[in-house]
């Protein structure tokens, strides 16, 4: 199961909404409770501390010097590349699903990861940067990883999307950015690491059709309907996706491709509708491209026979 971290700008600075879990000893690194109470805790400090750090101001005696800038909180001497993950994940109305990340991690000679009051993982935000990041997802456990060098290791992480913790609403939609997180338990000195890579999390799709009348002769109208909808995170219900161009494909009965007819759009409520003319055998099916939101779906095919 998934933690929910969802995070909103505050003056600057990242604020995490769910604190209610009580941080836990160190020694229990890969307990779930353990790591993201830890998370939570490093990623609203590290984010907070970043952005005081880096305002500046004049100060009040108006002699135009610049007064000084908060130091920066000391970090883990670890760094996060070859950040891998799938180019999207498509989430529904209920359920979860899971993402996984692999990386390279570097660190110091002494920083020892197999630790038990260490622990790194993969997370992914909303948002141009982490310090305003409208939304922050992060898994339930730490990476595991397996070390390559005195100071490399090859660590793979898995991101949990659960839509009955975590809150996402339709806006979340496109593009995320991936990141790492280390941290020292004991010592409390954490290092977050951002622009990694890139992810769509998309709101699931569903496309139907319908081919009639069914059998029909030779010449005669066709009229094929259907429907495409998306996953509305906000209800946990599908609504139809409107202004949508959906290309209505035919594939011949013995053959295995499918070619395009003709593009139609979707009107205000998602419903497609068009008409052709009946000549052979076969299936009928619409296909749906995608966007940056909501991904690629075809309906199943439809067969209609034609008769003479």
């Amino acid at each position: 199961m998934r933690i929910r971290a969802t995070v909103a700008a505050v003056s600057g600075a990242l604020a995490l909404s769910a604190f209610a879990v009580p941080v836990a000893q160190a020694g229990d690194g890969s307990s779930a409770s353990s790591y993201r109470a830890h998370a939570e805790q490093a990623l609203s400090h590290l984010t907070s501390s970043a952005s005081s750090a880096s305002s500046g101001s004049s100060d009040s005696s108006g002699s135009g010097r610049t007064a000084l800038r908060a130091p920066a909180p000391p970090t883990l001497d670890v760094s996060f590349s070859n950040f891998k993950i799938a180019k999207s994940v498509k989430v529904g109305t209920s359920g979860s699903v899971s993402v996984t990340a692999t990386y390279t991690l570097t660190h110091g000679a002494d920083v020892d990861i197999n630790a038990d009051d260490f622990a790194n993982g993969p997370l992914l935000y909303k948002g141009s940067s982490m310090d305003n990041a409208s939304n922050m997802l992060f898994g339930e456990y730490p990476a595991t990883c397996t070390a390559t060098s005195a100071t490399t290791a090859d660590c793979k992480g898995a991101i949990e999307i659960d839509r009955d913790e975590d809150w996402l609403t339709n806006a979340d939609a496109g593009t995320w950015s991936g990141g790492g997180l280390a941290m020292n338990y004991s010592t409390r000195v954490d290092k977050v690491q951002e622009g990694l890579g890139k992810i769509l999390v998309q709101r699931t799709s569903q496309q139907t059709v319908n081919a009639s009348p069914e059998p029909v002769k030779k010449g005669k109208t066709i009229t094929v309907t259907g429907k495409l909808s998306r996953a509305n995170w906000e209800d946990r219900k599908y609504h139809g996706y409107t202004g949508q161009p959906v290309k209505l494909q035919f594939r011949k009965a013995g053959s295995s491709t499918y070619s395009t007819v003709k593009t139609v759009k979707t009107n205000s409520t998602g419903n497609l509708s068009t008409t052709v003319k009946a000549s052979v055998d076969g299936y009928f099916r619409y296909a749906f491209a995608g966007t940056s939101t909501t991904p690629a779906v075809n309906s199943a095919g439809d067969y209609v026979d034609v008769t003479s």
